[in-house]
């Protein structure tokens, strides 16, 4: 009973850290190992965009010591709750320049109603020079907060740089051969990936991972034609009748998740890196 009350003593003695996104976890958790415990409270089946806390969930991330925010428009509803600006922190704050601003999109998705893209492209991560900067602001709130021992973090911090590093110069390379070649998108999420390799992407508002109706497949058709692309990105994986409707119009189609939630059965590295593979591997050579 001792022993199992000193490790519950020391559990609560943890920093607790919260994020608005899975990428900020991943890179939170990377940073403090098991001396935090790192939360991302938002359901699976749930747009983190766009997710509506309750008053337990708002009360929850209120007591944590540090709160990561993503930026960039992302997670609206941070605006609309009161939240301790000391415990605040803005992962994005120093990149603003890098910022793409888009055309204000008002649409509808199942879980959440009615919102608006606000006219910022937030989906930062999708960039991993843009995410080594947010990771790199994070270490420093960090140790700023005294949340873990400074050469732990820094140990911890050269490490993820490097593997973000090494992520980026392997899509490089796998990604040259599509320079010039035209990708259609479920959703408009792929704006720094996109600006990152050189790519030229056109979305649509696709319901990420259903099936699509008559007329979404007719507008798809039509996209297809006029661009020209043979590729169609998926951000989540949908019934196996989507691939055949889609592939019957001439795509190959590639789910690449936009990572703003985990994905099961693989880390943030190794999702994006396997993404980038499926999607070079379809590519025209």
């Amino acid at each position: 009973m001792i022993v199992l009350g000193a490790t519950l003593a020391g559990a609560q003695d943890r920093a607790q850290v919260t994020t608005v996104n899975y990428p900020l976890q991943y890179f939170a958790q990377r940073l403090l190992g098991d001396g935090a415990q790192v939360t991302f409270p938002v359901p699976r089946d749930v747009d983190p965009s766009f997710w509506r806390p309750s008053i337990a969930d708002i009360s929850a991330v209120q007591a944590a010591d540090l709160i990561v925010l993503n930026g960039a428009g992302f997670a609206t509803w941070v605006d609309r709750v009161s939240l301790p600006r000391s415990k605040l922190l803005n992962t994005s704050a120093a990149i603003k320049d890098r910022f793409i601003v888009t055309e204000s999109i008002t649409h509808s998705h199942g879980d959440g109603g009615s919102h608006s893209h606000e006219g910022l492209a937030s989906y930062l991560w999708l960039d991993p020079t843009l995410a080594l900067a947010q990771t790199e602001a994070l270490a420093a709130a960090i140790v700023a907060r005294s949340l873990a021992p400074v050469e732990d973090v820094a140990a911890q911090l050269a490490t993820l740089q490097a593997d973000l590093e090494a992520l980026d110069a392997a899509a490089q390379s796998a990604l040259d051969h599509l320079t010039g070649v035209t990708l259609i998108a479920t959703h408009p999420r792929y704006h720094y990936f996109a600006r990152r390799y050189g790519l030229t992407v056109v979305s649509m508002e696709w319901e990420a991972g259903a099936m699509p109706n008559k007329a979404e497949l007719a507008q798809l058709e039509a996209l297809s034609r006029d661009t020209e692309a043979t590729i169609l990105l998926w951000e989540a994986e949908p019934p196996a009748a989507a691939f055949e409707a889609t592939a019957a119009l001439g795509l190959r189609n590639v789910v690449f998740p936009t990572l703003a939630h985990s994905v099961d059965g693989g880390t943030f590295l190794e999702t994006y890196a396997g993404a980038v593979s499926a999607l070079a591997d379809v590519a025209p050579k």
